[in-house]
Protein backbone atom coordinates (compact mmCIF):
# COMPACT_ATOMS: atom_id res chain seq x y z
CA UNK A 1 0.00 0.00 0.00
CA UNK A 2 2.46 2.94 1.09
CA UNK A 3 3.94 2.53 -2.60
CA UNK A 4 0.49 4.00 -3.34
CA UNK A 5 0.88 6.81 -1.44
CA UNK A 6 1.45 10.00 -2.39
CA UNK A 7 3.40 12.42 -0.07
CA UNK A 8 2.35 16.14 -0.45
CA UNK A 9 4.31 19.22 1.11
CA UNK A 10 2.57 21.06 3.50
CA UNK A 11 2.50 24.25 1.26
CA UNK A 12 0.34 22.63 -0.96
CA UNK A 13 -2.09 21.06 1.67
CA UNK A 14 -3.37 25.21 1.99
CA UNK A 15 -5.06 24.66 -1.42
CA UNK A 16 -8.10 23.62 -1.28
CA UNK A 17 -9.27 20.94 -3.78
CA UNK A 18 -12.70 21.02 -5.76
CA UNK A 19 -15.41 19.65 -2.95
CA UNK A 20 -16.40 16.87 -5.77
CA UNK A 21 -15.20 13.89 -6.20
CA UNK A 22 -15.15 12.89 -9.84
CA UNK A 23 -13.62 10.03 -11.57
CA UNK A 24 -13.11 8.45 -14.66
CA UNK A 25 -14.96 5.42 -14.44
CA UNK A 26 -12.65 2.12 -14.45
CA UNK A 27 -12.93 0.17 -17.66
CA UNK A 28 -13.79 -3.54 -17.80
CA UNK A 29 -11.09 -5.25 -15.00
CA UNK A 30 -10.77 -2.09 -13.00
CA UNK A 31 -12.72 -1.40 -10.17
CA UNK A 32 -10.55 0.96 -7.80
CA UNK A 33 -10.67 4.25 -7.93
CA UNK A 34 -8.56 7.19 -6.57
CA UNK A 35 -5.39 7.13 -4.71
CA UNK A 36 -4.18 7.47 -1.18
CA UNK A 37 -2.68 10.37 -0.32
CA UNK A 38 -0.72 12.63 3.10
CA UNK A 39 -0.22 15.48 3.86
CA UNK A 40 1.43 18.02 6.63
CA UNK A 41 -1.03 19.53 8.96
CA UNK A 42 -0.23 23.51 10.10
CA UNK A 43 -1.01 24.73 13.70
CA UNK A 44 -4.21 25.27 13.50
CA UNK A 45 -5.45 22.66 11.31
CA UNK A 46 -8.27 19.70 12.69
CA UNK A 47 -8.89 16.35 11.32
CA UNK A 48 -12.84 17.22 11.22
CA UNK A 49 -11.66 20.50 8.88
CA UNK A 50 -8.91 18.54 6.93
CA UNK A 51 -11.74 15.90 6.11
CA UNK A 52 -13.87 18.47 4.77
CA UNK A 53 -11.37 19.51 2.49
CA UNK A 54 -10.50 16.69 0.61
CA UNK A 55 -14.13 15.11 0.27
CA UNK A 56 -13.95 12.90 3.39
CA UNK A 57 -16.17 12.03 6.12
CA UNK A 58 -15.26 11.97 9.72
CA UNK A 59 -15.26 8.13 9.84
CA UNK A 60 -12.92 7.90 6.97
CA UNK A 61 -10.28 10.52 8.28
CA UNK A 62 -10.20 8.99 12.05
CA UNK A 63 -9.99 5.58 10.86
CA UNK A 64 -6.93 6.05 8.59
CA UNK A 65 -5.48 8.07 11.12
CA UNK A 66 -5.38 5.81 14.43
CA UNK A 67 -3.47 7.67 17.63
CA UNK A 68 -4.06 11.33 15.33
CA UNK A 69 -6.26 13.83 17.90
CA UNK A 70 -9.37 14.71 16.18
CA UNK A 71 -9.51 18.26 17.22
CA UNK A 72 -5.55 19.25 17.88
CA UNK A 73 -3.65 16.95 15.52
CA UNK A 74 -0.66 19.21 15.55
CA UNK A 75 1.99 21.31 13.81
CA UNK A 76 4.03 19.20 11.16
CA UNK A 77 1.75 15.78 11.64
CA UNK A 78 1.56 13.72 9.04
CA UNK A 79 -2.05 12.90 8.19
CA UNK A 80 -3.17 9.87 5.67
CA UNK A 81 -6.10 11.04 2.79
CA UNK A 82 -7.62 8.17 2.10
CA UNK A 83 -9.06 8.90 -1.44
CA UNK A 84 -8.58 5.36 -3.07
CA UNK A 85 -12.07 3.12 -2.95
CA UNK A 86 -13.13 0.09 -4.58
CA UNK A 87 -16.60 0.67 -6.33
CA UNK A 88 -19.35 -1.18 -4.55
CA UNK A 89 -21.04 -4.51 -5.84
CA UNK A 90 -23.83 -4.47 -8.11
CA UNK A 91 -24.85 -1.92 -11.52
CA UNK A 92 -23.00 0.95 -11.46
CA UNK A 93 -26.42 2.86 -12.49
CA UNK A 94 -27.68 5.94 -10.51
CA UNK A 95 -27.04 6.16 -6.67
CA UNK A 96 -25.32 3.98 -4.56
CA UNK A 97 -25.43 4.16 -0.92
CA UNK A 98 -23.19 2.16 0.92
CA UNK A 99 -23.90 2.37 4.38
CA UNK A 100 -21.19 0.32 5.92
CA UNK A 101 -18.55 3.07 4.31
CA UNK A 102 -20.85 6.04 5.29
CA UNK A 103 -20.36 6.47 1.09
CA UNK A 104 -22.72 7.42 -1.84
CA UNK A 105 -22.02 6.75 -5.57
CA UNK A 106 -23.20 8.36 -8.44
CA UNK A 107 -22.66 6.77 -12.05
CA UNK A 108 -24.26 9.89 -14.35
CA UNK A 109 -25.72 8.87 -18.03
CA UNK A 110 -22.73 9.93 -20.04
CA UNK A 111 -23.77 12.02 -22.82
CA UNK A 112 -23.22 10.71 -26.31
CA UNK A 113 -18.98 11.15 -27.25
CA UNK A 114 -18.47 12.02 -23.17
CA UNK A 115 -16.43 9.72 -21.07
CA UNK A 116 -18.32 7.71 -18.47
CA UNK A 117 -17.63 9.22 -14.51
CA UNK A 118 -18.32 8.14 -11.24
CA UNK A 119 -18.92 10.50 -8.23
CA UNK A 120 -18.26 9.70 -4.73
CA UNK A 121 -19.41 11.72 -1.79
CA UNK A 122 -19.15 10.50 2.24
CA UNK A 123 -22.20 10.79 4.33
CA UNK A 124 -24.24 10.37 7.08
CA UNK A 125 -26.08 7.69 8.26
CA UNK A 126 -29.21 6.52 10.72
CA UNK A 127 -28.21 6.33 14.20
CA UNK A 128 -29.00 2.37 15.73
CA UNK A 129 -32.36 3.55 17.18
CA UNK A 130 -33.18 5.27 14.24
CA UNK A 131 -31.88 2.79 11.10
CA UNK A 132 -31.44 3.95 7.08
CA UNK A 133 -33.45 1.43 5.29
CA UNK A 134 -31.79 -0.83 2.72
CA UNK A 135 -33.81 -1.10 -0.64
CA UNK A 136 -34.14 -0.17 -4.14
CA UNK A 137 -36.12 3.09 -4.81
CA UNK A 138 -35.80 6.32 -6.60
CA UNK A 139 -35.65 10.19 -6.22
CA UNK A 140 -39.16 11.41 -6.54
CA UNK A 141 -38.78 15.05 -5.43
CA UNK A 142 -36.16 17.71 -5.69
CA UNK A 143 -36.27 20.70 -3.59
CA UNK A 144 -34.19 23.44 -2.62
CA UNK A 145 -34.31 25.67 0.68
CA UNK A 146 -36.63 23.05 2.02
CA UNK A 147 -38.91 23.53 4.98
CA UNK A 148 -38.80 20.74 7.71
CA UNK A 149 -41.42 19.42 8.57
CA UNK A 150 -40.52 16.97 12.01
CA UNK A 151 -42.14 13.60 12.72
CA UNK A 152 -44.07 13.67 15.84
CA UNK A 153 -41.68 10.59 16.92
CA UNK A 154 -38.77 13.07 16.52
CA UNK A 155 -40.40 15.93 18.29
CA UNK A 156 -41.24 13.66 20.93
CA UNK A 157 -37.66 12.86 21.43
CA UNK A 158 -36.40 16.48 21.32
CA UNK A 159 -39.65 17.75 23.94
CA UNK A 160 -38.30 14.60 25.98
CA UNK A 161 -34.43 16.40 25.74
CA UNK A 162 -35.82 19.43 27.20
CA UNK A 163 -35.31 21.20 23.34
CA UNK A 164 -39.25 20.95 21.71
CA UNK A 165 -39.68 21.80 18.10
CA UNK A 166 -42.07 23.69 16.18
CA UNK A 167 -44.34 21.74 13.95
CA UNK A 168 -42.76 23.17 10.65
CA UNK A 169 -38.97 24.51 10.40
CA UNK A 170 -38.07 27.06 8.25
CA UNK A 171 -35.68 27.09 5.66
CA UNK A 172 -32.13 28.97 6.79
CA UNK A 173 -29.57 28.63 9.34
CA UNK A 174 -31.72 26.70 11.87
CA UNK A 175 -33.07 23.68 9.34
CA UNK A 176 -31.05 20.86 9.69
CA UNK A 177 -32.04 19.72 6.49
CA UNK A 178 -29.81 22.26 4.55
CA UNK A 179 -30.44 24.20 1.41
CA UNK A 180 -31.43 21.05 -0.97
CA UNK A 181 -33.10 17.79 -0.54
CA UNK A 182 -33.94 14.42 -2.64
CA UNK A 183 -36.90 12.84 -1.18
CA UNK A 184 -37.04 8.96 -2.21
CA UNK A 185 -39.45 6.89 -2.72
CA UNK A 186 -38.95 5.16 0.84
CA UNK A 187 -41.72 7.30 2.64
CA UNK A 188 -39.97 9.84 5.06
CA UNK A 189 -36.56 9.62 3.75
CA UNK A 190 -34.26 12.24 2.33
CA UNK A 191 -30.83 13.01 1.22
CA UNK A 192 -30.30 16.19 2.17
CA UNK A 193 -27.77 19.21 3.17
CA UNK A 194 -27.17 19.72 6.70
CA UNK A 195 -26.97 22.72 9.03
CA UNK A 196 -23.80 20.91 11.06
CA UNK A 197 -21.23 19.65 8.58
CA UNK A 198 -18.83 18.52 10.93
CA UNK A 199 -21.02 15.36 11.37
CA UNK A 200 -21.07 14.22 8.32
CA UNK A 201 -19.59 10.34 7.99
CA UNK A 202 -20.96 9.46 11.05
CA UNK A 203 -23.92 8.15 12.36
CA UNK A 204 -26.00 10.41 13.58
CA UNK A 205 -29.24 11.19 11.51
CA UNK A 206 -32.91 9.78 12.23
CA UNK A 207 -32.40 7.90 9.16
CA UNK A 208 -32.35 10.35 6.23
CA UNK A 209 -28.61 10.60 4.21
CA UNK A 210 -26.67 13.57 5.16
CA UNK A 211 -24.27 15.29 3.25
CA UNK A 212 -21.66 18.42 2.86
CA UNK A 213 -23.60 21.46 1.75
CA UNK A 214 -21.33 22.03 -1.10
CA UNK A 215 -21.51 18.55 -2.14
CA UNK A 216 -25.58 18.20 -2.14
CA UNK A 217 -25.50 21.46 -3.97
CA UNK A 218 -22.89 20.05 -6.73
CA UNK A 219 -24.93 16.64 -7.21
CA UNK A 220 -27.98 18.66 -7.10
CA UNK A 221 -26.98 20.11 -10.47
CA UNK A 222 -26.25 16.77 -11.51
CA UNK A 223 -29.64 14.59 -10.36
CA UNK A 224 -33.09 14.42 -11.63
CA UNK A 225 -36.28 12.95 -10.71
CA UNK A 226 -36.69 8.88 -11.11
CA UNK A 227 -32.74 8.54 -10.80
CA UNK A 228 -32.93 5.21 -9.55
CA UNK A 229 -31.52 4.96 -5.48
CA UNK A 230 -30.15 1.37 -4.25
CA UNK A 231 -29.29 1.32 -0.64
CA UNK A 232 -26.97 -1.69 0.47
CA UNK A 233 -24.63 -2.55 3.35
CA UNK A 234 -21.45 -3.95 2.03
CA UNK A 235 -18.31 -3.54 4.61
CA UNK A 236 -16.20 -5.54 2.51
CA UNK A 237 -15.32 -5.14 -0.65
CA UNK A 238 -13.13 -6.91 -2.84
CA UNK A 239 -12.35 -5.66 -6.70
CA UNK A 240 -9.98 -6.54 -9.23
CA UNK A 241 -7.15 -3.68 -10.11
CA UNK A 242 -5.76 -4.99 -13.61
CA UNK A 243 -4.31 -8.29 -12.54
CA UNK A 244 -4.02 -7.55 -8.73
CA UNK A 245 -6.40 -8.41 -6.22
CA UNK A 246 -7.54 -5.82 -3.87
CA UNK A 247 -9.67 -5.32 -0.57
CA UNK A 248 -11.63 -2.63 1.25
CA UNK A 249 -12.62 -3.84 4.52
CA UNK A 250 -14.81 -1.39 7.20
CA UNK A 251 -16.25 -2.16 10.53
CA UNK A 252 -19.66 -3.98 10.61
CA UNK A 253 -22.52 -2.11 11.61
CA UNK A 254 -23.74 -2.68 15.18
CA UNK A 255 -27.29 -2.87 14.25
CA UNK A 256 -27.93 -4.67 10.07
CA UNK A 257 -30.20 -2.12 8.39
CA UNK A 258 -33.59 -3.64 7.51
CA UNK A 259 -35.29 -3.56 4.09
CA UNK A 260 -37.85 -1.84 2.92
CA UNK A 261 -40.45 -3.92 1.08
CA UNK A 262 -37.94 -6.66 0.10
CA UNK A 263 -38.49 -10.09 -0.20
CA UNK A 264 -35.14 -12.52 0.23
CA UNK A 265 -34.72 -12.52 -3.20
CA UNK A 266 -34.53 -8.62 -3.51
CA UNK A 267 -32.09 -8.55 -1.39
CA UNK A 268 -29.76 -10.88 -2.97
CA UNK A 269 -30.32 -8.60 -6.10
CA UNK A 270 -29.71 -6.16 -3.90
CA UNK A 271 -26.07 -7.53 -2.57
CA UNK A 272 -26.83 -6.03 0.69
CA UNK A 273 -25.03 -8.35 2.56
CA UNK A 274 -27.80 -9.73 4.91
CA UNK A 275 -29.51 -12.95 5.87
CA UNK A 276 -33.45 -13.10 6.66
CA UNK A 277 -34.22 -15.81 8.86
CA UNK A 278 -38.29 -16.15 10.25
CA UNK A 279 -37.91 -12.29 9.95
CA UNK A 280 -34.68 -11.92 12.03
CA UNK A 281 -31.68 -10.39 10.52
CA UNK A 282 -28.34 -11.91 11.35
CA UNK A 283 -24.86 -10.35 10.97
CA UNK A 284 -22.30 -12.29 8.95
CA UNK A 285 -18.85 -12.64 10.83
CA UNK A 286 -16.20 -10.45 8.75
CA UNK A 287 -14.48 -13.66 7.03
CA UNK A 288 -18.05 -14.45 5.75
CA UNK A 289 -18.02 -11.14 3.93
CA UNK A 290 -14.71 -11.72 2.77
CA UNK A 291 -15.46 -15.28 1.63
CA UNK A 292 -18.44 -14.27 -0.15
CA UNK A 293 -17.02 -11.22 -2.03
CA UNK A 294 -13.40 -13.11 -3.23
CA UNK A 295 -16.10 -15.78 -4.48
CA UNK A 296 -17.99 -13.04 -6.44
CA UNK A 297 -14.78 -11.42 -7.73
CA UNK A 298 -13.15 -14.60 -8.70
CA UNK A 299 -15.88 -15.55 -10.67
CA UNK A 300 -14.89 -12.68 -13.23
CA UNK A 301 -11.43 -13.62 -13.56
CA UNK A 302 -9.90 -16.74 -11.38
CA UNK A 303 -7.42 -15.52 -8.81
CA UNK A 304 -5.82 -16.24 -5.22
CA UNK A 305 -6.17 -14.67 -2.27
CA UNK A 306 -3.49 -13.72 0.97
CA UNK A 307 -5.68 -14.70 4.00
CA UNK A 308 -2.89 -13.55 6.60
CA UNK A 309 -3.21 -10.31 5.02
CA UNK A 310 -7.11 -10.29 4.91
CA UNK A 311 -7.05 -11.46 8.29
CA UNK A 312 -4.69 -8.47 9.04
CA UNK A 313 -6.78 -6.07 7.37
CA UNK A 314 -10.08 -7.38 9.05
CA UNK A 315 -8.30 -6.98 12.49
CA UNK A 316 -7.66 -2.96 10.95
CA UNK A 317 -11.01 -2.36 9.53
CA UNK A 318 -9.70 0.77 8.52
CA UNK A 319 -11.09 0.96 4.83
CA UNK A 320 -8.16 1.66 3.66
CA UNK A 321 -7.67 -0.50 0.40
CA UNK A 322 -4.83 -3.09 -0.41
CA UNK A 323 -3.69 -5.62 -2.62
CA UNK A 324 -4.27 -9.03 -1.38
CA UNK A 325 -4.02 -11.54 -4.22
CA UNK A 326 -3.63 -11.98 -7.70
CA UNK A 327 -5.50 -13.77 -10.93
CA UNK A 328 -4.10 -17.51 -11.86
CA UNK A 329 -4.58 -19.00 -14.71
CA UNK A 330 -6.43 -21.94 -12.97
CA UNK A 331 -10.06 -21.56 -12.20
CA UNK A 332 -10.08 -24.73 -10.45
CA UNK A 333 -6.93 -23.24 -8.36
CA UNK A 334 -8.94 -20.55 -7.28
CA UNK A 335 -12.23 -22.14 -6.39
CA UNK A 336 -10.09 -23.97 -3.82
CA UNK A 337 -8.13 -20.70 -2.29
Amino acid sequence: MMQRILIIAASIAAIAPSHAAVYDLPPEGYDVIGEISTIVTTYDDTLVEIARRYNLGYQDIVMANPGVNVWVPGEGTEVVLPRRFILPPGPRTGLVLNLAEYRMYYYPEPKAGETAKVHTYPVSIGRMDWETPLGLTQITAMVKNPAWYPPQSVRDEHAADGDPLPRIVPAGPENPLGAHALRLGIPGYLIHGTNRPSGVGMRVSHGCIRMFPEDIEFLFGQISVKTRVRIIDVPVKIGWEGETLVAEIHPLLEVPQPPVQASPEQIEKLDADIAITELEFVSKDPLTHVTEQFISATSVKPGQIDWDVIEAMVKRSDGIPETVGISIKNDATSAAF
